[in-house]
């Protein structure tokens, strides 16, 4: 199994969080997993986007030390290995977890380091990290940080966690646009992707999710190798024809989909639709913790709407022709596949 779109800090299991925040010295609300759930997991009336964002920021406060951030990177790639995973690309914000005085090169090292220690101890998971630019006000200086030291990373110019060596450093393959995309249009984010494109930095945004066909078309007009979520193209048949042609990749989220209202709930989710009509579909988490999912899951509902075996091949292989990787990297992952 694959999952190209899986937040950090969305993701983080319970029994893991209470390790980070005794490190952190951060008072958690519950003493038990169990009792952590409800303030790390979206309800079942979940309004909107927004207030399913509202989950993110305990675990973010128990992640802002260089030892925090490697510890949970480490975790999370264990617990993808055990549900089964052999690729995965992790993103996250880095300017989230400064609030301690790390730099944001210190902030992407530390996440590194822990993925970098996962795959020695689990070898069968690749991990690759994205790095997420975010909306909101007074952001800029710091999304453009972020995209240089993704360009930086892409081309190994740093050293590693202990000055020593930069082998993990192709870890770094894209960056992202993240956050309240309602509040923050899309269209506003020209001229960081301008530098993307001018460093060479290959990138997803998150665009027609809690916005419409505007915030997708902005995305495309900017260079999106890929889409995070794209799920409202539907609302455009012309959109949705370019969509197609040009097969550009939807990371679909079904399960956070559905929690966020980015369609109307009356809507039988259309990733089967969609694989049909032939645009390039992906099955993706979010975020594992705060949708309470897992990629089996997420399979697992597809075959109970109708989902037939060649198409559930099918969406694994456009996982793995659209993943951030080089060529040569996309054919070990096919080559696992097959030996499964």
């Amino acid at each position: 199994m694959i999952d190209l779109h899986l937040h950090l800090d969305g993701s983080l299991p319970p029994a893991l969080l209470i390790k980070l925040a005794e490190k952190e010295g951060v008072v958690l609300p519950g003493r038990t997993e169990e009792e952590l759930i409800p303030f790390l997991t979206a309800p079942r009336d979940c309004r909107n986007l927004n207030e399913y964002l509202e989950k993110f920021s305990l675990p973010v406060s128990c992640m802002q030390s260089a030892a925090t951030l490697t510890e949970a990177a480490r975790g999370l790639a264990h617990e993808l290995a055990v549900q089964g995973l052999i690729y995965a690309e992790i993103r996250f914000a880095p300017q989230l977890h400064q609030q301690k005085g790390l730099t944001t090169k210190q902030v992407i090292e530390a996440v590194l380091w822990g993925l970098w220690q996962a795959e020695r101890e689990v070898p069968l998971l690749k991990t690759n990290l994205i790095l997420c630019c975010m909306r909101g006000t007074d952001n800029e200086k710091a999304n453009e940080e972020t995209v240089r030291l993704a360009a930086e990373f892409l081309k190994g110019e740093n050293s590693n966690a202990s000055g020593t060596s930069n082998t993990y450093h192709a870890k770094v393959c894209a960056v992202d646009l993240a956050g309240a995309e309602a509040l923050f249009p899309t269209k506003d984010f020209s001229d960081l992707f301008a530098l993307a494109r001018e460093l060479d930095v290959p990138f997803t945004i998150h665009a027609g999710e809690a916005a419409g066909a505007e915030s997708i078309e902005a995305a495309l007009s900017f260079g999106a190798r890929r889409l995070g979520h794209g799920v409202r193209v539907i609302e455009s048949p012309k959109l949705l024809d370019e969509i197609i042609e040009r097969q550009i990749p939807l990371e679909l989220c079904m399960t956070s989909n559905r929690q966020t209202k980015a369609l109307p709930e009356s809507t039988v989710y259309p990733l089967l639709y969609l694989l049909r009509k032939g645009a390039l579909v992906t099955v993706n988490t979010d975020n594992m913790t705060v949708s309470g999912t897992t990629v089996a899951h997420e399979f697992a509902a597809l075959r109970a709407m109708g989902m037939t075996a060649q198409e559930e091949k099918q969406l694994l292989v456009n996982g793995i022709k659209v993943a951030f990787l080089p060529e040569a990297e996309k054919e070990k992952l096919r080559e696992a596949i097959h030996a499964v």
